[in-house]
């Protein structure tokens, strides 16, 4: 099926833009810091692939795969990594902090939660049709304003998405060691209706997402997404306390090209992957070659 490949192209070049971050960095090519979406793909390109042109995503420091999904440069990406005037802010917002159409991105970690229902709320007075969709990470369960923004979209009957990407450990810490009971009984607790998925297949998530989606558009109210999921790679760039073989089994068992690739013709499958291999690297090399903004 073409919606098959067009997903995988969607999976596979979030995960070559990342792994080329990854082998890059230490060459000191990039400016900042970087949080890598390894290992999470499908749930960006599961939830963005219901996207109308009107509506707005908020994203949090872990962002890269958001903004691809969403529709975003690969080349205009790696410039503002690397801080090149062709960035997709000029160079000057560097890896977290991205704005592109109706893209939005800040390491402020839960800070997108209350402006993503004011936009929301913004829009339904406009009539608009618009919806916000915001990411969060379990780490982002620790911090209060979260709670106010739930608070303020179940009171307000914002038509917002809160898609909580439990990768299961925030920066080094365990989330059995940060999160006390159920995460959707937080969501639940504002009346916000919630779906909870634990997969790394795109399909799966495609179809959870677009029925919470569609729930958002007709009720004009919130709804919770919760997408239990896997980090392959570090928090950052290399601080990564997890036993490597614990590593090894989610990349075996939870690798989302590899439960989706089975679906794939292996010669276009193939095809494919030296096509997007191409376009990374071409990019890669035209953003290092791009000049660095004015002071």
């Amino acid at each position: 099926m073409s919606d098959h490949l067009s997903l995988y192209r969607k999976l596979y070049t979030i995960r070559r833009f990342e792994e080329t971050v990854l082998e890059n960095f230490p060459k000191g090519v990039f400016s900042g810091t970087t949080h890598t979406y390894l290992g999470q793909e499908a749930d960006a390109v599961g939830v963005l692939s219901h996207l109308k042109p009107e509506d707005v995503v908020f994203s949090n420091h872990r962002c890269h795969g958001h903004f691809l999904a969403y529709g975003g440069d690969p080349q205009a990406l790696f410039a503002e990594l690397m801080g090149r005037a062709g960035g997709v802010c000029g160079g000057r917002g560097g890896s977290q902090h991205l704005h592109w159409r109706n893209f939005y991105s800040s390491g402020v970690l839960g800070g997108v939660a209350p402006i993503a229902v004011g936009v929301a709320l913004a829009e339904k007075f406009k009539e608009s049709g618009a919806i916000t969709i915001v990411f969060a990470g379990d780490g982002t369960l620790g911090e209060g304003v979260l709670y106010e923004a739930l608070n303020m979209a179940s009171l307000w009957s914002a038509p917002v998405l809160f898609v909580l990407e439990n990768n299961r450990i925030a920066q080094t810490t365990p989330v059995n060691l940060a999160v006390a009971g159920e995460i959707a009984a937080r969501f639940e607790a504002f009346a916000i209706p919630t779906r909870e998925l634990d997969s790394s297949d795109v399909l799966e998530i495609h179809s959870v997402a677009g029925a919470a989606l569609q729930a958002v558009r007709a009720e004009g109210a919130p709804q919770a997404l919760i997408l239990h999921t896997c980090r392959f790679g570090p928090h950052s760039k290399g601080d990564d306390t997890r036993n490597p073989q614990e590593i090894d089994r989610m990349k075996q068992t939870r690798d989302p090209l590899k439960v989706h690739s089975s679906r794939l013709n292996p010669a276009e499958r193939a095809g494919l992957d030296r096509e997007i291999d191409e376009l990374i690297a071409t990019a890669f090399q035209a953003a290092l070659e791009e000049p660095f903004p004015d002071a």
